[in-house]
């Protein structure tokens, strides 16, 4: 073999295996959420277990991340393992749809012009000519995403061309013959080259697909790729396992295990029935003869899907068995470990579904963040040490979760391909920080609280009742703050900007009540202190919230987003009819209530 054609023949697996990388990232960005969804619906049968897992590989091509997206949801407890273990033999049986696409290089297409269109040689350049029109004409919402799979079609085929024209020559190579009729001879060491290119290329589609290009050259038998096709099962199913037990709690470290137990009963049961239809004459007519790419597929599905008829019904078995081989951890009081378990790793094999369960993380703190000041706020009127040791508690849990989630979300975007999930990681980075800025403040108010116990003073009659009317007004704003990132809505964050507005007015005001009483004497200079001190703390808060409702509307006008501060500058110059009528009503609605209350305190 030339040089000429080893760089043909690694460049043509080069192609191949980025193709099928395209294709299978394209797909799972376009259906990620969609599955995750419907896996965290499988409550009941094996059977249905296995087929939605069979469904979902068939479509994401790849088993490896259905295995791993699993041990994920088994993780965050979405699923349990008993759920779990039916999508895995179902992802194993969905795996081989891959190799039945490639045996497209069997096609005859010289009796038929209909069938030229089904040759890998005329489906390679129609792929990458639709893959195109979809990227560079062709403008909707996934047009990207389904130039991206097409284009991948085209690569993987192209790789496919390039290396079973590189082997073509080899057929008649005596060295060539002679490799692979040894490793008839010795399915062990067929069984390790397998395994030895699985575990390498972390792919068995991959693997097969190799495979079924170099059958082209027609020196490949049954007797030669079963071995092989064995050890492809348990190279493919290490790596899984290996990337399932990294940080992962006990049951999705099992997932992980199960994996490699039903892989392991796959190799031990074909090899056996093989074995025993060999030595009983059964197979004499297929066991020397030549195998083409058809074949190969064929042989990859009976041995996958006859295995996984076989051993659905011993599911609760595994599951025992890997519950005796990964024992359960020492329970930790904790009571925010699910929503850590949402920063699954396992996750980033989709990035749909790694976004999904990071907006659970964080939407977690954006609600503990928000019970934080309302408790912060009622301990300024009615002192309760055991409110303020819970926000100091749960301010550590917000303040942790901003950390990991960051911390993911940054780590996620180099696995993003698509514009719209990239939108979402700097929107996701972005409101996390500030609802992390709010629970901040919610202690800062608890110590404020706490400066007026230790100075044995407190807030005049007329300063709480003020404080009672803007804590309305701060509840308002947070709650749409709230509900405007949970909905992810537009309405929603319109309504945030004028009640801002509203809260930096009644700050001024009070604080220029609060002096007026410094001036008669009906407050004292210590309280007084606090209380301004509170009001900076609240006004603060609103304006984080006024933050969180401008980065919400720029996800659906990037004006916004870029150019903040005019759009902001244009609302308060009344440029905005729908902003006047909203800062109108909640004017209504706090400033007059505070100067009813200011007058009739002073009455």
């Amino acid at each position: 073999m030339s040089v000429f054609n080893l760089i043909s023949l690694f460049g043509g697996l080069s192609l191949f295996l980025y193709g099928m990388r395209l294709m299978g990232d394209g797909l799972r960005s376009s259906s990620g959420n969609a599955f995750k969804n419907a896996m965290a619906r499988v409550t009941k049968g094996p059977v249905r277990a296995f087929l939605l897992g069979l469904l979902v590989t068939a479509i994401i091509q790849s088993s490896t991340a259905t295995i791993v997206i699993t041990s994920g949801l088994v993780g965050a407890g979405v699923l349990s393992l008993d759920q779990s273990l039916g999508i895995i033999l179902g992802a194993n049986v969905g795996t081989t749809v891959t190799g039945q696409i490639i045996r497209l290089l069997d096609v005859d297409s010289s009796s038929s012009s209909i069938l030229q269109l089904f040759t890998p040689s005329t489906l390679a350049p129609l792929a990458a000519i639709l893959g195109i029109l979809f990227i560079m004409v062709f403008k909707f919402k996934n047009s990207n995403t389904a130039g991206q799979i097409a284009m991948g079609f085209a690569i993987l085929f192209t790789g496919l061309l390039s290396m079973t024209a590189a082997v073509s020559d080899l057929s008649g190579s005596e060295t060539f013959v002679r490799m692979f009729t040894t490793l008839g001879r010795m399915p062990l060491l067929g069984f390790l080259s397998g395994f030895a290119v699985a575990f390498m290329l972390q792919s068995s589609s991959a693997s097969v697909g190799i495979l079924q290009a170099i059958s082209m050259t027609g020196v490949l038998s049954f007797e030669t790729v079963y071995p092989i096709i064995l050890g492809i099962y348990m190279g493919d199913c290490v790596t899984t396992a290996i990337v399932c037990w990294i940080g992962a709690k006990a049951d999705a470290r099992r997932t992980g295990i199960v994996h490699v137990l039903i892989n392991i009963s796959q190799v031990i049961l074909v090899f056996t029935v093989v074995t025993i239809l060999h030595m009983s004459g059964a197979l004499d007519s297929l066991w020397s003869k030549s195998l083409h790419s058809g074949g190969i597929a064929d042989t990859h599905t009976i041995f996958k899907l006859g295995c996984a008829v076989a051993l659905l019904p011993f599911t609760k078995q595994f599951a025992k068995l890997s519950r005796m081989i990964v024992k359960d951890e020492p329970s930790i009081e904790d009571e925010h470990s699910k929503e850590f378990a949402y920063l699954d790793e396992a996750f980033f094999k989709s990035p749909g579904v790694a976004l999904s369960e990071a907006f659970k993380a964080i939407s977690a703190a954006v609600e503990v963040a928000i019970n934080n000041v309302l408790i912060a706020i009622d301990v300024m009127t009615e002192y309760d040490p055991e409110k303020i040791a819970l926000v100091n508690r749960e301010e550590q849990f917000v303040d942790r979760m901003t950390d990991r989630a960051s911390d993911y979300l940054t780590r996620l975007s180099d696995h993003i391909t698509l514009s719209r999930d990239s939108v979402l990681v700097n929107y996701y980075l972005k409101c996390v920080s500030e609802f992390e800025r709010i629970s901040d403040l919610a202690v800062n108010l608890t110590e404020n609280a706490q400066t007026l116990v230790d100075r044995g003073v407190s807030f005049s009659p007329m300063a709480v009742s003020e404080l009672k009317v803007l804590k309305d007004a701060v509840t308002d704003i947070m709650e749409h703050s709230r509900i405007a990132f949970i909905n992810g809505s537009y309405e929603e964050a319109s309504h945030i900007e004028p009640i801002e507005e509203v809260v930096d007015d009644m700050v001024e005001q009070l604080k220029d009540f609060h002096l007026k009483r410094l001036r008669n004497g009906t407050c004292n200079v210590d309280s007084g202190f606090v209380f301004m001190e509170m009001l900076t703390n609240i006004e603060r808060i609103s304006d984080q919230c006024s933050n969180i409702g401008l980065a919400t509307m720029g996800l659906f006008d990037p004006v916004i987003n870029e150019m903040h501060h005019m759009y902001i500058l244009q609302l308060h110059e009344g440029e905005n009819q729908q902003y006047l009528d909203e800062l109108k009503r909640a004017s209504e609605k706090y400033l007059v209530r505070l100067k009813e209350t200011e007058a009739e305190m002073n009455n």
